[in-house]
This record gives structure tokens, C-alpha cells and sequence, in this order.
């Protein structure tokens, strides 16, 4: 039995239909309840929802075999995880945004505000500038409007909440996608299922392009 942490929302179910696609089917998931467990012993999978933000906590704990998680959060958190495939999925980018008449001079610190302090701090530091990070944990779009920081680092799908909020993206820090992730010890010892899992999902790949 292949344990599968499965992100809560929309994209776990586009993920979900990639499993039952290849083969990975169950069922009970699909019925109108409460329950967050769900197994098909016959395909020798047993799946459960979470958090999108955990689903690398279950997967490198071991709690769960394998598991989807964005780029975003393998990148904030470094799991100690292995990344087996880029599922094409909730493609989106990581990126810098202000109001539209800010210019970054340079001459003084820039204030970032972000919910991903890692990913805006290395990447502010590959291009030699001097931050001072604001951890936000929501509405960051309003944090330049009221003066509380220069600049956001955040995640960018549409780029409708920007404009109108009068922002506009400044650069792309870096593409965001779905990965198919790994516990490494699982890998271990159910490799071949693993592996034949990782085969199958790559065969549905195509068909997200």
C-alpha cells in the first residue's frame, strides 16, 4: 500500500484525476463526506487530504509515501524530500511586485514584504542587494499601498488581485509548478512501486501541456 498526501482544493483534485488516470483509482473519494482517509487495497493505494502547506511535512516525516506539493513551498521550507517528477500543474511564478511608479533606486535598504522570506531572501541575495523582510501571512498586496514595504515577493497566477491593487510585477523570481514528491526512505523500500507510480503519473504529464 502506497500512502499518497493529496493537497486540499482544486488542485488536488485535477492531481487526484491524475491518479485514477493512471490507474490509481478510488472511489470513495468521490463521495459527498467528511472523511480525509480513503484506500483501494485492490490498487494498493490509500490516500488522504491536507493542508497544501504540509503536504511536505507528512511526506518527509513518513506519514505519507508520496505527496504533491508546489515548487513554492519545496523551495521556503527545503524539505528533506526527493523531487521525482514536475507534474505541469497549478503553473503559476514567484514574483516581485510594486506600485506601478516605484523605481528601485538602490540607495537605500528595500523593504520586502512576503509570506516566503527564503525565496525573497536568496534571491535578493544572487543579485547583491540589501533587504530588510517583512513576514506577512496574508493580504500582502496591501503592504506598499499603506507604506509598509517598497516591494512584495509573492505568488502570481492571473495578476488581477495586482492591478487592482495598482500594482504590477517588476521581475519573476522564478516559475511555480506541482511536483510529485517522495519520502526517502519509502523510496527505499518500495522502490519498484514507486517507480512504476512515477511512470505512470509522467505518461498523464502530457496531457497537462
Amino acid at each position: 500500500m502506497i500512502n499518497v498526501a493529496l493537497p486540499k482544493g482544486r488542485l488536488g483534485e485535477k492531481v487526484y484525476a491524475m491518479f485514477e488516470a493512471a490507474g490509481y483509482e478510488c472511489p470513495s473519494i468521490k463521495e459527498n463526506n467528511r472523511k480525509l482517509i480513503f484506500e483501494n487495497p485492490e490498487a494498493g493505494v490509500r490516500y488522504f487530504w491536507v493542508k497544501p502547506s504540509d503536504v511536505s511535512i507528512y511526506v518527509e516525516r513518513g506519514a505519507a509515501d508520496v505527496g504533491v506539493a508546489g515548487k513554492d513551498i519545496l523551495l521556503e521550507y527545503e524539505p528533506d524530500v526527493y523531487e521525482l517528477l514536475d507534474l505541469n500543474l497549478g503553473k503559476c511564478r514567484m514574483a516581485v511586485a510594486a506600485k506601478k511608479d516605484f523605481r528601485d533606486r538602490g540607495d537605500r535598504t528595500l523593504k520586502v514584504a512576503t509570506k516566503f522570506p527564503n525565496i525573497a531572501g536568496r534571491y535578493y541575495a544572487s543579485i547583491g542587494r540589501d533587504i530588510d523582510i517583512i513576514k506577512l501571512n496574508g493580504s500582502i498586496e496591501i503592504a506598499p499601498i499603506l507604506g509598509l514595504s517598497d516591494v512584495i515577493v509573492d505568488i502570481v497566477e492571473t495578476g488581477t488581485t495586482l492591478k487592482e491593487n495598482d500594482l504590477e510585477v517588476k521581475a519573476t523570481v522564478i516559475p511555480i509548478s506541482a511536483r510529485f514528491i517522495v519520502n526517502k526512505s519509502s523510496f527505499r523500500f518500495k522502490t519498484a512501486e514507486i517507480e512504476r507510480m512515477t511512470e505512470k503519473m509522467k505518461e498523464q504529464v502530457k496531457f497537462n501541456d
